[in-house]
């Protein structure tokens, strides 16, 4: 090949260097620029003109500087490659997205390969930076944990009431269980249904029955603390794990429940409906029948309260 092939050879493969749609840094071993392709260019507004020689650190301040040197230095010493990925990392240099309207990405997402580029007696001199935009990649997999988040919420609620629903409460119910056995904490459990909802339906309709069961769900909400656990249990029962609360505070929580449900009423086309409920308390023991003797006990006190009267407290004897 003569002098001009080579020489067109080169300026062929700069050129491609330079087009590709993937961004080439090389640095050398004081971490000075020697090749700035166009990716890099278009995304960041220097020309290679202006970063050739200088310093990485100086042109980005704000790059993580001891991770890369980390890196940098691993591939220097080990003649190997090193990688990072978006998950690992999101970017290394800040890059606005292609599509900022409509990625919904505030950033271009990066994959990160870094390669060893070795001299004619077989030391490594430079490393290359290969930078992928993966904004992409990124956005789909987070669309996906987004989806699956939201499917596992839908698998874990009560579409009436927005509660736990029964499978997903009794799955918390069987943890604080497992939890006070061990620590010997202090636990009371709520069980508690609407007194004769059955006439609600049979009156006012299934509508108006939902209409007081979202009811007493809100309710419930504005008298419950934070970390109580509140779930749908089935049809117009409910349930609430009150952790680290003794009989005493949990008499005080029920009674507030009990007087708010009473004198509150739902209003449905022209009719107002009025309605109770009926509680029953057990703390937390410890037996062989583990969580689902405590919800019998729950169960039992709260038909205790039906049989005396309904819209009352009763404790698990």
């Amino acid at each position: 090949m003569s002098e001009a092939d080579e020489i067109s050879e080169l300026h062929r493969q700069l050129s491609i260097l330079h087009h590709v749609d993937v961004g080439l840094v090389v640095l050398d071993r004081a971490c000075h620029v020697k090749l700035w392709n166009g990716f890099m260019q278009n995304h960041s507004g220097i020309s290679p003109a202006t970063v050739r020689n200088r310093h990485l650190f100086t042109l980005f301040p704000e790059l993580p500087r001891e991770w890369l040197e980390e890196k940098l230095n691993s591939v220097f010493l080990l003649n190997n490659r090193a990688f990072t990925t978006w998950q690992q990392r999101p970017y290394l240099f800040r890059f606005d997205s292609y599509r900022p309207i409509t990625s919904g990405a505030p950033y271009m997402y990066q994959n990160i390969t870094f390669f060893p580029l070795t001299s004619l007696n077989g030391e490594v001199e430079h490393v290359c930076l290969m930078v992928y935009d993966a904004t992409e990649m990124a956005l789909d997999e987070q669309a996906l944990q987004q989806a699956n988040r939201e499917l596992e919420k839908i698998g874990r609620t009560d579409g009436l009431t927005g509660l736990y629903n029964r499978g997903a409460w009794e799955e918390l119910l069987s943890s604080e269980y497992k939890r006070c056995e061990r620590s010997g904490g202090k636990t009371v459990l709520v069980m508690f249904d609407i007194d004769h909802f059955k006439r609600v339906n049979d009156s006012y309709g299934h509508q108006a029955g939902d209409e007081v069961i979202r009811a007493v769900a809100e309710l419930m909400r504005e008298v419950k603390r934070e970390p109580d656990i509140a779930g749908r249990y089935g049809g117009e029962e409910f349930g609430v794990i009150l952790a680290d609360t003794d009989m005493a505070g949990a008499l005080h929580f029920a009674e507030r429940l009990r007087r708010a449900v009473e004198s509150h009423t739902v209003q449905y086309g022209r009719e107002v409906i009025r309605f109770t409920i009926s509680l029953g308390l057990a703390e937390v023991r410890y037996t062989a029948g583990g969580y689902v003797a405590w919800l019998e006990q729950s169960d039992k006190a709260l038909y205790r309260s039906k049989e005396e009267g309904r819209n009352r407290v009763s404790v698990a004897g």
